[in-house]
């Protein structure tokens, strides 16, 4: 049976995951909520947890069954919400990212697509894409991808009907009403306007990405001939 009370609702999810899911009516509030008991779980270092995955509005806590159980994972679960709900949420200070783009041509060939779609010149979706901070709402596949909030683009943009086998590191993407920087190569059904020469990924860096959930990208629209200044740099904070 799901387990309700300070706008969490908590259910198993087979037998090794548990999921909390923030039902208030405030999208924004349950972001928070969710991603702030992340915070929380992690802190408390359960035995047996091995995967804390918060989202938009939910938070899967993944277990070894040999190590703790659902009865547990849920106690536990519960206690954080009921202790959260009972004041501020407390989030980390935003940091600022500032992404290099060469829209269009072979590095965005959904662009003029895109664009049909929406009803505009392609300009004027660079110019969206590009033009206001979007957050970083969480971590998705492949790798720790940016799920950015997307563009104020005049409507949805549709993923494409067949999806690429193999999409580039760096590629920048949009669907729904979301971005995405591709972090590595991978199959990939959303629509590329373009793509940045920075090295997004390092596998020998811990965390794997600079970012996390709340800090905000600027892309910022380059030329293919200033694509070697920023080639293999790495995605890093800006301080500007």
């Amino acid at each position: 049976m799901p387990e309700t009370d300070s706008g969490v609702v908590i259910v198993d999810c087979g037998d090794s995951a548990v999921m909390a899911r923030a039902m208030g009516s405030d999208a924004e509030h349950n972001w928070r909520l969710v991603h702030t008991l992340a915070d929380a779980i992690d802190s408390v270092r359960l035995d047996g947890v091995h995967g804390i995955v918060p989202t938009y509005d939910a938070l899967l806590v993944e277990f070894d069954c040999a190590g703790t159980d659902q009865h547990t994972v849920r106690r536990v679960l519960r206690h954080e919400a009921d202790r959260l709900g009972k004041g501020p949420l407390h989030t980390a200070t935003a940091r600022h990212f500032v992404v290099p783009v060469v829209y269009g041509g072979e590095h965005g060939p959904d662009l003029p697509v895109v664009a049909e779609q929406l009803g505009i010149t392609e300009q004027e979706v660079v110019e969206l894409h590009s033009g206001s901070d979007l957050t970083v709402r969480c971590l998705g596949a492949p790798a720790g991808a940016p799920m950015m909030d997307g563009p104020a683009f005049p409507g949805p943009v549709p993923r494409l009907a067949s999806p690429r086998t193999r999409v580039l590191p760096g590629s920048i993407a949009v669907a729904g009403r979301q971005a995405v920087i591709c972090p590595m190569p991978s199959p990939g059904g959303w629509p590329l306007l373009g793509r940045t020469p920075l090295r997004v990924l390092d596998f020998a860096a811990d965390p794997m990405t600079p970012y996390r959930p709340g800090d905000t990208f600027r892309f910022q629209p380059i030329t293919p001939d200033q694509w070697d200044d920023h080639a293999g740099l790495s995605l890093a904070v800006s301080h500007g």
